[in-house]
């Protein structure tokens, strides 16, 4: 008969997931898999950016993006303003360094970051200018911004003020680069999330649309149907296709843009 009290104990309890509010993707929900994937495209394509560099994840949300950079960047810093979310990276993701504060004024020196990363974050920020001076301030010079949010012209369409609540202000990829070129940025590239091949048998399986297929089943507060369920679980990341071709049309805007200078040798 074995003795309950020699178990071993020594292993932290995992946090508990952070709930769904529709202000940030979390992992690990059929039902939330398909926000998930189109999030976490972009960072999979953009990782390269970050290897052996410093990195700023200014609105790190969950944590997971930041959890994938430190695979390949020499140190990731979080920033969040809510504390629910900084107490869960904390507690989660332990290769990554967590700060609460304020993304209209980064608790950073000036030319002390090599790499700010900032996705599905800019649309829920007042002062959308302030933030990106920011962005600039604390950028080494040749230091890059890895920005990601979703594209006005798909995400709200015909609509003076966004779809989702929580956001304050989006933009298409014209206003995009403005808002960029305003705050000294040089533009290196802009293109887009778009549905591949998978994505857009989904939908016109289910009516024409599969994102708006996910909507309507949410907003009814009903049980989702079963086939409808399983497709969205069954996503992934190669279901979505980012390349410069039909801007206006593309799901979230993607760019890349660098602060001028000498690329600095921070960290390496």
């Amino acid at each position: 008969m074995s003795d309950s009290s020699s178990a071993d104990t020594s292993a932290e309890p995992r946090p508990e997931p952070l709930p769904l509010t529709g202000e940030r993707t979390v992992p690990g929900i059929d039902q939330e898999n398909y926000w998930f994937r189109r999030h976490e495209v972009v960072y999979e394509k953009l990782l390269t950016h970050c290897a052996g560099r410093v990195v700023l994840e200014a609105g790190s949300g969950e944590g997971y993006g930041a959890n994938m950079i430190a695979d390949v960047a020499t140190s990731v810093t979080c920033l969040d303003y809510d504390a629910s979310a900084a107490e869960h990276v904390r507690g989660r993701y332990p290769r990554v360094g967590m700060l609460r504060g304020n993304l209209a004024q980064l608790p950073f020196a000036d030319n002390s970051v090599d790499v700010v990363v900032n996705f599905q974050v800019i649309e829920h920020l007042w002062d959308q200018g302030q933030f990106l001076d920011e962005c600039f301030r604390v950028l080494v010079p040749g230091g890059t911004l890895l920005i990601s949010t979703p594209n006005r012209i798909t995400f709200s369409p015909g609509r003076d003020t966004p779809l989702n609540p929580f956001h304050t202000r989006e933009l298409n990829a014209d206003e995009l680069t403005e808002l960029l070129v305003g705050s000294n940025f040089v533009v290196q590239s802009m293109t887009g999330v778009h549905h591949g091949t998978v994505l857009r048998e989904l939908d016109a399986k289910h009516g024409g649309s599969f994102i708006d297929a996910q909507i309507e089943r949410a907003l009814a507060g009903e049980d989702w149907p079963a086939d409808l369920t399983a497709d969205v679980a069954a996503i992934s990341t190669a279901d979505f296709d980012i390349d410069p071709s039909d801007m206006d049309g593309s799901l979230d805007l993607v760019a890349i843009a660098v602060k001028p200078g000498q690329q600095s040798a921070l960290s390496g």
